[in-house]
């Protein structure tokens, strides 16, 4: 078959991505920028940042996890 006969495809189609690894790594990256929360610093500006971002990756888990669970997203 020829080059111009192929389906076209993405390649998330060829390599699937795992879900599951893709949760851990972000609770677990969610975990990290809470414990950094309690070190020897005294300003509350890195907090809010840390808060900040891991308010983020969590909205963006449960969002991704929502639309799966509805059908929404494969």
């Amino acid at each position: 078959m020829a080059d111009h006969d192929a389906p076209v495809t993405s390649p998330d189609q060829h390599n699937p991505t795992n879900r599951k690894a893709i949760y851990t790594v972000g609770v677990l990256a969610v975990l990290t920028m809470v414990a950094y929360l309690f070190g020897n610093h005294e300003g509350r500006v890195e907090d809010l940042w840390l808060l900040g971002f891991a308010v983020v990756i969590a909205l963006g888990l449960v969002t991704d996890w929502l639309l799966v669970r509805a059908g929404l997203r494969e």
